[in-house]
């Protein structure tokens, strides 16, 4: 037995866990989870009955978008594409017994259509590979024992000894708060460093009667390291290394029974391959001290991805009761493919939802650590001009971002909502912040981990600072066309250059930055409320504008820029964009597509949607 595995104790009862993982990539740009501020037309559809030998067949993307109700880029994240859809009905030669079915409030919101079960299951998948062990570390006593009496100080035990003290520091938890910044080795991209950025002011953008929440948030980011080189732009992001709620956190390891004693104790995490618990580290083999906390809490994503059969099969493995196990191997199983994809394709369920509502089943938890999703950054687009925001406060100069943040609603099987990772760790920050300072705090110390993220997405790199420029945005996709506005009218040559066209529902409750975007406001910026006055969208704007869209696109350094959720709104204002090309142009509908695509090639049509 080597040192190193003397110092380490046997694996935990409750210890062990894995899953076949992806690849970990660099998520796409998003500020929000699920921003979509602006309402969706819904042209009426004739329903018309459709004869017994017929098939449904989607020949596009609005095809997707109007039989499944989600966009074709979320249809293929959630869908197995093993083309199963079609089998939620019993098979013939099966021979089908009746299995009782938990009987408790999260079991049926999971909505399973199950009513008997084959006696016999086929195409079963292989328990995952484990890949994540945690062992207990078990400090070695100082205290001589009667036999070491007869050794001499000289002897290779002392040098031993000696080499087992220096391996003891190595295996402690690294000296860093985790409780407003995640352990180092959830390391961002190189050269990023996560850094507790201090929330300098936050406020509530919307108005009570919004359909959604948004936050405004500034930022203090006077002491960020400056050894990244590069700095932060107008249009760039930030990367958000968001923990999961901390009272979600605890009711999952309540439900694994894991004795709450051990919780924030030091153990090692050896991990087999992959790049977990990093987020963009090397695929290789780690052993790193944390604890079990810091990585349900920083590490894992327990809500945001529907389940899939990994997962399911570490729950029936593990379930003891056998009515669960038979429920869970059926959704495993070729035979239940078709409940299996139904059930991915509801409402999202979370790991919490899951265990309550197979009680019985309690894997451990490093295998089950092995089976979930990597919680990844969220990246938030920059709502000012970073190289002008400054503030004195107690006679010091701080540097500021500033940022918005929609918050995400689900429906949660407790009744009510609960809130996107990303987007609910702001509102629970910024509710804190409130409460302080109505407590009579006038500086709360509260943080946000972030890292300087995508100061080279589409937005910062198209952006100049000459040029006429259209802005076309919806709900909290406003957000970073303001740094551009408040950069560009710095210049009051430039104020007769810039439009913005911002689609809200109603501007009394749901209108961003309205008056905070310089002294050229109004002459820049048009406001299209969807449920107010004359009810229109803003692709349609875009179209009754068509003479300055054509004029702009058409300017040698002339840009347009849209922002916002693809679904309703962007997809919208680029069938707006097609056919302003083809009044005012003269061109068939697919030269005027081709032309906007080569408006994107050339730089001088940048979309960021989600």
């Amino acid at each position: 037995m080597s040192t190193v595995e003397q110092l380490i104790g046997a694996p935990a009862d409750y210890a062990s866990e894995e899953e076949t993982f992806t690849p970990s990539i660099a998520p796409s740009l998003t500020y929000s989870e699920d921003s979509e501020d602006q309402d969706e037309p819904r042209p009426e559809e004739t329903p018309r009955r459709r004869r017994a030998s017929t098939r449904l067949i989607a020949k596009s993307a609005a095809d997707v978008q109007r039989i499944t109700g989600e966009s074709t880029q979320e249809l293929l994240n959630r869908c197995c594409g093993g083309g199963c859809c079609m089998k939620l009905q019993k098979q013939d030669g099966l021979e089908y017994e009746h299995v009782t079915l938990p009987d408790n409030k999260a079991f049926r919101s999971l909505e399973l259509k199950i009513d008997e079960i084959p006696t016999v299951l086929t195409k079963i998948p292989e328990l995952p590979e484990q890949i994540t062990f945690l062992q207990s570390i078990r400090r070695v006593s100082s205290t001589p024992s009667p036999t070491d009496s007869a050794i001499s100080v000289s002897s290779p035990v002392s040098s031993l000894s000696s080499a087992i003290e220096a391996k003891l520091k190595d295996l402690s938890v690294e000296d860093l708060d985790t409780s407003i910044q995640p352990p180092s080795y959830v390391q961002p991209h190189p050269p990023h460093h996560v850094f507790p950025a201090r929330i300098h002011n936050t406020r509530e953008l919307t108005r009570p009667g919004a359909e959604k929440r948004t936050y405004h948030f500034d930022l203090d980011i006077t002491d960020y390291p400056h050894e990244e080189g590069v700095d932060f732009k107008v249009g760039g992001a930030i990367g958000i290394t968001a923990p999961n709620d901390a009272a979600s956190v605890d009711q999952i390891l309540d439900l694994l029974l894991v004795p709450r004693y051990l919780r924030d104790k030091p153990v090692l995490l050896r991990t087999t391959r992959g790049r977990w618990p990093t987020v963009w580290g090397e695929d290789e083999a780690r052993e790193i001290v944390t604890t079990r906390r810091d990585l349900l809490t920083w590490c894992s994503d327990i809500q945001s991805y529907p389940p899939n059969k990994p997962l399911l099969r570490v729950l029936a493995e593990h379930a003891l009761d056998p009515n669960e196990k038979k429920i869970l191997m059926f959704l495993c199983a070729g035979e239940g493919q078709g409940v299996f994809c139904d059930f991915r394709t509801g409402p999202y369920i979370s790991l919490a939802q899951l265990l309550s509502a197979f009680p019985s089943s309690k894997p451990p938890l490093d295998l089950l650590l092995s089976v979930l999703q990597q919680l990844m950054p969220r990246f938030y687009s920059l709502s000012n001009d970073p190289h002008e925001s400054y503030e004195i406060r107690d006679g010091k100069q701080h540097r500021l971002i500033e940022i918005a943040v929609t918050v995400q609603e689900t429906p949660d099987w407790r009744d009510g909502c609960r809130t996107g990772v990303g987007s609910g760790f702001f509102e629970r920050q910024a509710r804190k912040y409130l409460e302080l300072q109505r407590g009579g705090e006038k500086a709360p110390q509260l943080y946000i981990p972030m890292f300087k993220g995508l100061m080279a997405n589409p937005l910062a790199k198209e952006f100049v600072s000459d040029g006429p420029m259209l802005l076309i945005g919806a709900g909290v996709g406003i957000a970073p066309f303001r740094g551009f506005v408040q950069h560009r009218l710095k210049n009051a040559n430039c104020a007769n250059k810039v439009w913005v066209l911002q689609g809200v529902r109603d501007s009394l409750i749901d209108e961003l930055y309205n008056g905070e975007w310089g002294v050229h406001e109004e002459k820049v910026k048009k406001v299209v409320q969807s449920r107010r006055g004359e009810s229109r969208y803003v692709q349609d704007e875009v179209f009754h504008q068509a003479e300055l869209v054509w004029s702009i696109i058409n300017s040698v350094d002339g840009r347009v820029f849209v922002c916002g959720s693809s679904k309703g709104m962007g997809e919208g204002v680029e069938d707006a964009l097609i056919r302003v090309s083809q009044d005012k142009g003269n061109l068939e509908r697919e030269e005027a597509k081709k032309f906007w695509e080569l408006k994107r090639e050339a730089g001088q049509y940048i979309t960021e949607t989600w």
